[in-house]
């Protein structure tokens, strides 16, 4: 007999274990949703959306949803065969180039900045700082999305932010793009972006504004 495909809303998601509930469309059931079950996406799950899922029964003897998706959001697999073999040709070097060319970009000041430092000051640590803790950062997205995906213990934001404050936001913004993690997540990407904003401020202050805003801010840190 062919598996019904049934329906319900999300009432309850616990994205930092990977599982949820859905609430069956006739209010009847609550399912339990693992990660796992949903076809790949980069789509993360919120409570509040529809799922389309199969009822099955786990070892454990319990009804589980499987064969899911979330109702209105493409997975990958179908994205990614919508292409024509030309199309995937075309489009991996374009958006390859591009991260190179933002990467250069968001990096150029901070390099300035960097190198200005260590020959001002005789102190290297920020061109040291920078590559290692953006590798850092990378790699702990990295562990965070195959977490996700085996539904295991995430690695937790204010690490990933706190990787990033110091230093290694430039290593977050390349996981960002190539792992396509945490970058459709709203409050994630502020709190992110205001980091990155912060570094800028400090060296576009370094390079061009006389270390005012440096000297302002250690004014009233030792004044506090």
């Amino acid at each position: 007999m062919k598996p019904v495909l049934r329906k319900g809303k999300l009432t309850t998601w616990k994205d930092d274990k990977g599982f949820g509930f859905i609430r069956s469309s006739d209010g009847t059931q609550d399912v339990f949703l693992h990660i796992t079950a949903l076809k790949e996406t980069n789509y993360r799950p919120q409570v509040g959306d529809v799922i389309c899922y199969q009822l099955t029964v786990g070892k454990d003897g319990r009804i589980h949803a499987c064969n899911a998706f979330i109702e209105g959001v493409v997975s990958k697999p179908m994205l990614i065969t919508s292409f024509s073999p030309i199309e995937k040709k075309t489009f991996k070097p374009k958006a390859k180039s591009s991260l190179i060319f933002e990467v250069l970009l968001l990096s150029l000041l901070p390099s300035l900045g960097g190198i200005h430092f260590a020959l001002t000051t005789f102190n290297p640590i920020p061109l040291i700082l920078y590559p290692v803790m953006s590798f850092l950062t990378f790699a702990l997205y990295a562990d965070d999305k195959y977490r996700a995906k085996q539904g295991r213990w995430r690695v937790p934001e204010r690490t990933l932010h706190l990787c990033e404050f110091m230093g290694g936001w430039l290593g977050g913004f390349i996981a960002q793009r190539r792992l396509r993690h945490k970058s459709s997540k709203v409050s994630y990407q502020v709190v992110f972006w205001v980091i990155v904003a912060v570094h800028i401020i400090f060296w576009l202050d370094w390079l061009f504004f006389g270390k005012r805003l440096v000297g302002l801010f250690l004014g009233i840190v030792f004044r506090g």
